[in-house]
């Protein structure tokens, strides 16, 4: 059978994902972004004055939809990760759909956002939280260069990351009106690269790209990245830097009561007569 030139790539094993969101959730997860998250998703969310009757969590790994937000919906749907990326969601069933620190690991986030785009009513808002942009460079670039160093290679270690500039056109090419997107950058130290790690593994965020290296990675390459890691990465205290990009991203369902871009060529004045006017003032 031919393959489908127009489908998108699987970067992600979505499967082991779900192994791995579990084995954190029993292991006793690691959730200051989960919680850095959601304080911001509740301040965004109370800015906007409309109620929410209908609303689903979109494969966020923990709690987002909490006290004193749920007072405000009829009714929560939670959708749990799994492996295929089909939202079982009717169309027009939803005033909102949410997702915290989950779209990063979407294999069609195009697809997927098409998906809540026709489940969301007239005037429906997508609010999401996804991890883009530099988060983890440091890793990475301690990780490539240790290898190449000591195996002579490199092997995909950090998911590819979209940045701030993709969403916004994503969202655009969902069909989704006023489309908002921006960065919470967020630093965090830690004693050494392996500290980190371990945290990345208690999120469930360890490697879980279909082309991940299957074999254990050799000591003396591990201790080699630990230690670039320290040298190009570290503060004068000799803590080293992690850094995470929250990429926040909003649109809505479009309406006729929406804020409408004027028609080309409707303005009431010229920018021409504008500059001559503050010339002469």
């Amino acid at each position: 059978m031919a393959s489908n030139p127009t489908s998108a790539p699987i970067l992600f094993d979505r499967a082991l994902l779900r192994a791995r969101l579990d084995r954190a959730r029993r292991g006793g997860p690691v959730t200051f972004l989960l919680d850095r998250v959601r304080e911001d998703f509740e301040e965004r969310l109370q800015a906007v004055t409309r109620g929410f009757a209908n609303v689903a969590d979109i494969w966020t790994p923990g709690e987002l939809l909490q006290k004193p937000l749920i007072n405000r919906f009829q009714s929560i749907e939670r959708i749990d990760v799994a492996a295929s990326e089909v939202l079982p969601l009717q169309p027009e069933s939803l005033d909102l759909a949410a997702s915290a620190l989950a779209l990063q690991f979407v294999n069609d986030l195009p697809g997927v956002l098409a998906q809540i785009r026709r489940a969301l009513r007239p005037d429906g808002l997508l609010l999401a939280a996804m991890i883009g942009g530099d988060t983890l460079t440091e890793l990475r670039q301690s990780f490539a260069a240790a290898e190449a160093e000591c195996e002579g290679g490199v092997s995909p270690r950090v998911a590819p990351f979209a940045d701030l500039r993709d969403i916004g056109g994503l969202l655009q090419r969902a069909g989704l009106a006023l489309p908002v997107t921006d960065v919470d950058r967020v630093v965090v130290r830690y004693d050494n690269a392996f500290a980190l790690m371990a945290d990345l593994r208690r999120m469930g965020a360890s490697n879980i790209l279909v082309e991940r290296r299957r074999t254990p990675t050799r000591r003396a390459t591990m201790l080699r990245m630990a230690q670039i890691y320290g040298e190009r990465f570290a503060d004068p205290d000799g803590r080293i830097r992690a850094t995470f990009d929250v990429i926040w991203l909003s649109g809505w369902a479009p309406h006729e009561s929406q804020q409408k871009p004027l028609r080309p060529g409707s303005a009431k004045a010229s920018l021409e007569a504008a500059v001559q006017r503050a010339k002469r003032n």
